[in-house]
């Protein structure tokens, strides 16, 4: 049988598909007879590295990042789900195995007040977006250093570019202003972190890495092209 190009996968892939229909005793046995040794998947090696998130966001963003680019060296996860007064951005180093950042960080003043509820795709909303997104370029705009971002999701975030939907530092994104407030100040849609990362996330996941972002919203949760997908299909996000 010859096999399409869209149709070949890593000889660990097929593995991988073929364990998961045997017993444990068997799998073991077949490592064993055929010498292969299979890293963790994704999401168990995300929530190795930050066990503070939840774990079926974590595997929800591998499964997305699996879809989009198997290969992707880093990736960014925001837990929209948790209140803004907690930690809710993590961004790993997928190539060497390491968390890099646990960070605070905004939503829009349209999505909610402490709490995210709504998010949204269109212009003006000044709401937050979910999905999955490609990071772009870095600059310097209005708010400072800046990094746009690419959203792949039609109908859910592909507009973020036209809507300057960009992560960037904010005075608002702190401690300090959560004692004052309660929660973190809020932007126009971005997600803001504090000042004092700013520069060293940005130029962590600059240029082509990606970005998830999660709230358990039904729609997006059974629509979302990323998060059911096969991973047989071709690469959503080249095209």
């Amino acid at each position: 049988m010859r096999f399409l190009p869209s149709m070949r996968f890593p000889l660990a892939t097929l593995a991988a598909s073929l364990l998961a229909t045997l017993p444990t005793a068997q799998a073991g046995e077949f490592l064993a007879q055929t010498g292969l040794s299979l890293s963790p998947p994704l999401g168990q090696t995300l929530s190795h590295l930050a066990p503070d998130a939840d774990p079926h966001v974590l595997q929800l963003a591998a499964n997305a990042l699996a879809c989009a680019e198997p290969d992707a060296e880093r990736l960014a996860v925001i837990d929209f789900s948790l209140p803004s007064t907690e930690p809710r951005l993590w961004v790993f180093d997928l190539a060497e195995e390491r968390l890099m950042f646990e960070e605070l960080v905004s939503h829009g003043q349209g999505t909610g007040d402490a709490m995210a509820e709504t998010f949204s795709n269109v212009q003006g909303s000044h709401q937050s977006s979910l999905g999955l997104f490609r990071t772009m370029n870095s600059y310097y705009g209005r708010n400072g250093y800046s990094l746009r971002l690419e959203g792949l999701e039609t109908g859910v975030n592909d507009l973020a570019y036209q809507r300057a939907i960009v992560i960037h530092g904010a005075d608002y994104v702190s401690e300090d202003f959560i004692r004052q407030t309660g929660r973190l100040g809020r932007s126009q849609g971005c997600p803001a972190v504090s000042r004092e990362v700013t520069y060293p996330l940005i130029d962590s996941i600059k240029e082509d890495h990606y970005l998830f972002a999660y709230f358990p919203d039904p729609d997006w949760l059974e629509t979302s092209a990323f998060l059911n997908c096969h991973r047989t299909d071709r690469q959503l996000a080249s095209n």
